[in-house]
């Protein structure tokens, strides 16, 4: 911790938030390196190459309504809205930070869809016969995927950090993305359609060591623009509807094709459900006066989705996705409560949106669940065949016993969390370094450094009462406050 705490003085330097030089070498630089990788390695596959005419002859496919691109695209326009619409304005809610909420989150994602394509291709989808990645809409699925990991992370320093510290998190966050799933769904042979271990895990705890990495004791210098105000709030909360209604597509997009991909989408769906009703219940119990807090509306009703994805294709059963739902809705509110707070001020992780309770814990107990539905799995529940294809039991894996199925789940689990904690702490240990641009402690939580802003805009009005927008107000009962030392 001695080492820990020198680092950051000798980084805490006085601030230069220009990043006129820096952001467009970085923008240019990176993306003319995307346009020559994309050049050596990436070419279509068969479904949607030119030769596809051949290949359907070949393959004796009657009708090109087998192609993969009918099945999967519905899913794919869900799951890209969700990345751009859905995840940028769920985190508009600061009253001065709109223009960075939506436009750094869509920067960072166009970015690191394309490096996601590489990145996975190179695990997943290289062609050894001629040395190039073969793309189609699945692989367009998965870097979407791919970025969600980043974007979560995104939201732990939300309003502290330069577009220039964003790019640097999301190169480095694929690339450790690209290679935990490749080992917890090749090598470990885990399953996790949803994503509750490879993407929420991870990226909750990568962005939440970077936090910790980056933690500014003076911050209370820039309470008076940590908060929320009716708007943008509003604004907040179409984000959560968006991602509260294409969460279904979401955990089934890649699913198997058949009962698998509309198992995921009905278990989703009723967990979804579940989790509002829960968390309004417990965001009005523990107010004083009853009243509900947009802060867990927004966020701890989209918990359920969170956990439900591991096991969104296992025989979960319709009332266990709606237990999972109840639990996460209570768990997840309760953590914006009682956890935000005390991680703030005991651990000095300063989590902006709240990730901790949106996507780090449920994503745990997502993978959880996966490894208790696994290991339960039998032949009278799921068939045979189904058992088969439910948790490809094939190849090398033909003998496996669903009992055993369940340990790779827990092992998976801590994959994702050892990539997330770890990666987090070394990237976190480069972002500190003083090159980055970001705002001074006292200029957070603000577009003004990075943004024109319109002339009305410039000047903000004092703000008498400290307002912020992850830690509930008016609590009947805490243990924890938020007094600076």
């Amino acid at each position: 911790m001695g080492a820990v705490q020198s680092f950051r003085e000798m980084c805490d330097r006085p601030k230069n938030t220009n990043v006129r030089l820096s952001l467009p070498a970085v923008c240019f630089v990176w993306q003319t390196a995307m346009i020559i990788l994309f050049g050596v390695f990436i070419r279509y596959n068969e479904e949607a190459d030119a030769h596809w005419v051949e290949y359907k002859k070949e393959k004796n496919i009657a009708s090109d309504i087998e192609n993969d691109f009918y099945f999967r695209y519905p899913s794919f326009q869900d799951v890209h809205v969700m990345i751009f619409v859905g995840f940028g304005f769920l985190m508009t809610f600061l009253k001065r930070y709109s223009f960075g909420a939506v436009g750094f989150n869509f920067l960072i994602a166009a970015f690191g869809l394309q490096w996601a394509l590489l990145m996975q291709g190179w695990f997943h989808s290289l062609d050894y016969t001629d040395g190039k990645i073969k793309i189609g809409v699945e692989s367009l699925i998965n870097a979407d995927f791919c970025v969600a990991g980043c974007l979560i992370a995104y939201g732990a320093v939300l309003g502290k950090v330069s577009p220039v510290q964003l790019m640097v998190l999301t190169l480095f966050g694929i690339t450790l993305f690209a290679v935990e799933e490749y080992i917890i769904l090749d090598l470990i042979h885990a399953r996790d359609a949803g994503g509750s271990m490879v993407i929420h895990t991870f990226g909750g705890y990568y962005g939440l060591s970077i936090s910790w990495m980056l933690y500014r004791p003076n911050l209370d210098q820039s309470s008076r623009l940590q908060g929320s105000v009716y708007h943008s709030d509003v604004f907040a909360m179409i984000g959560t509807l968006f991602l509260w209604m294409f969460w279904p597509s979401f955990n089934s997009a890649i699913t198997d094709h058949g009962d698998g991909q509309h198992r995921a989408a009905i278990n989703t769906y009723l967990a979804l459900a579940s989790t509002v009703l829960t968390t309004v219940a417990i965001s009005s119990l523990f107010q004083k006066h009853g009243k509900l807090d947009m802060v867990h509306i927004q966020n701890s009703t989209l918990a359920g989705g969170v956990a439900v994805g591991t096991a969104a294709e296992f025989m979960l059963m319709p009332y266990g996705s709606l237990i999972v739902g109840f639990c996460c809705g209570i768990i997840s509110t309760l953590g914006y409560i009682y956890l935000t707070p005390f991680m703030e001020k005991y651990l000095k992780i300063q989590d902006t949106c709240g990730i901790h309770n949106l996507h780090a814990m449920p994503g745990v107990i997502g993978g959880i669940v996966g490894a208790i539905t696994a290991a339960a799995a039998s032949e009278s529940v799921y068939g045979a065949e189904g058992l088969i294809n439910t948790f490809d039991f094939e190849g090398e894996y033909k003998n496996m016993a669903p009992t055993k199925q369940g340990g790779h789940q827990a092992a998976g689990l801590c994959v994702a969390i050892c990539f997330g904690v770890g990666g987090g702490i070394l990237v976190g240990f480069i972002l500190r370094l003083p090159i980055w641009g970001d705002a001074a402690d006292d200029n957070c939580f603000d577009d003004e450094p990075y943004w024109e802003l319109p002339e009305d805009e410039e000047s903000v009005p004092p703000v008498l009462q400290y307002n912020n927008h992850a830690i509930n107000k008016d609590v009947a009962e805490s243990n924890f406050t938020m007094e600076q030392n």
